[in-house]
């Protein structure tokens, strides 16, 4: 009786072992390292002091330039150490760019309204910028930080980009400054050689960190931009959060992480004209020329009212170790977007998605895209690999659910998609060319949906 009880006592505790250890192993996995890289984003500290612009000449009139006073506080508050830059309650108007400093904190109170301004001219002298993935010198963003560290724009204002009245119509003409800039990366002219600006319609950003470190911006409500909005390069501990944004201009993307390391994006509200978050990092050439990847990423709570998450295009510097959790999207063209053409190169690594909740996705809610727009050949296709996409739910597609497609020369591996949702589509899956694929309680028409 005793051996038989022992015997029994042995079978549970290698039952609840294994338990344990299957169970381990999920929590093990790709999402145990959230934790290790949120040790990484630190939101950067200040200093108490705080240098209020109207202190300075700033003035709530929508008539008069309150940038100069703006500027002299960044750079007291910046020679004294640093500190906090107040821009109180009011109306202001801003003629040109707001050029931000290490150890500054602008923060736009609450009832304050930056309106900036429509005039081209206003944007100038130059700065070095990244224009859909390429360097060069063009107009600067409207705030712009460049090699900064510890710098941050917060509060609970307004920023109004007006980007409508003038910018919004460049699309229509940019053409030849598009394709000048996007040859010489290709044939590797010297940075200092691409000069645009006046005269070549390619449209500035609205806020720009450029080779920061320790970034933040919370709090926020932004309108109108001329272009992407929140575009930090080349930067390390990133977080950006709690930001409204309602911008329908072309190409308003809101939030495009560009060759960045450990980024934290999470509860921001997304009404945007083109992708609601890109990660990026560097188109074609002028990507494998700097070679950095966008990586370290966590994204969570996030809304998305028109436009969703995507990764890519330009992103030759390869995007791995990504995490995407408890997101809503309302209507879109694409759920979840990977987009690549036989042209970048680059890499799709350790992505992990989960928890995404999607009413109307047009053309799918997942899409594996390997062949975005491309002009060179298609010499150079992008890897993908080790992608996981679970516990996803969509009301209505009106294209294909779910699309993955290699290509015959660079096939997808290792994709999995697990406990997939949609309710009404004309057509499940368009899959091929994928090396280890798994569906796992995929439900597309309300039947389960296997490997093809």
């Amino acid at each position: 009786m005793k051996k038989q009880t022992a015997l029994w006592c042995l079978s549970l505790l290698l039952v609840m072992g294994a338990c344990t250890t299957s169970s381990s192993r999920k929590t093990a996995g790709e999402w145990a390292k959230v934790p290790g890289i949120l040790k990484n984003i630190v939101p950067p500290a200040f200093a108490d002091t705080v240098y209020d612009v109207t202190d300075y000449g700033a003035k709530s009139d929508t008539t008069f330039d309150s940038r100069p006073a703006i500027l002299q506080a960044i750079s007291h508050c910046n020679t004294n150490g640093g500190g906090t830059v107040l821009i109180p309650a009011g109306n202001y108007f801003i003629k040109g760019a707001i050029t931000l400093k290490s150890n500054i904190n602008l923060h736009i109170a609450e009832g304050a309204r930056l309106e900036f301004s429509t005039k081209a001219a206003d944007y100038l002298p130059m700065v070095l910028t990244k224009w859909e993935g390429t360097e060069c010198f063009n107009y600067s963003p409207f705030i712009y930080a460049y090699q900064c560290t510890n710098v941050a724009v917060t509060g609970k204002g307004t920023i109004d980009g007006n980007g409508s009245v003038t910018f919004n119509g460049w699309h229509a003409i940019q053409g030849p400054a598009v394709d000048r800039l996007r040859q010489m990366g290709i044939d590797s002219v010297p940075v200092y050689q691409r000069v645009f600006g006046e005269g070549h319609y390619l449209r500035p950003c609205m806020i720009q960190f450029y080779g920061c470190k320790n970034v933040l911006v919370e709090d926020l409500k932004i309108y109108d931009s001329p272009f992407w909005i929140i575009h930090p390069v080349f930067c390390d501990n990133v977080t950006v959060r709690n930001v409204y944004i309602d911008s329908n201009n072309y190409n308003n993307d809101g939030c495009d992480p560009e060759s960045c390391t450990n980024v934290l994006i999470e509860d921001m509200d997304f009404n945007v004209g083109d992708d609601g978050i890109a990660i990026k990092s560097g188109r074609d050439q002028d990507g494998w020329r700097i070679g950095q990847a966008t990586e370290n990423v966590i994204i969570r709570n996030c809304h998305f009212a028109r436009w969703a998450i995507t990764v890519g295009s330009e992103m030759s510097g390869g995007v791995r170790n990504i995490y995407i959790e408890d997101c809503k999207i309302d209507s879109c063209r694409n759920g979840i977007y990977f987009k690549s053409n036989p042209d970048r190169g680059g890499y799709f690594e350790n992505l992990n998605m989960r928890r995404i909740e999607a009413d109307v996705c047009l053309w799918g809610v997942i899409n594996f895209r390997t062949n975005y727009h491309g002009y060179r050949g298609g010499n150079h296709p992008t890897l993908f690999r080790n992608i996981c996409i679970e516990d996803v739910t969509c009301n209505r597609v009106d294209s294909v659910a779910l699309m993955a497609n290699g290509l015959p020369e660079a096939k997808l591996h290792n994709i999995t998609l697990r406990n997939i949702n949609v309710k009404k589509a004309p057509k499940a899956i368009q899959m091929e060319n994928v090396v280890n694929l798994t569906l796992d309680n995929v439900v597309v028409n309300g039947e389960k949906v296997t490997a093809p």
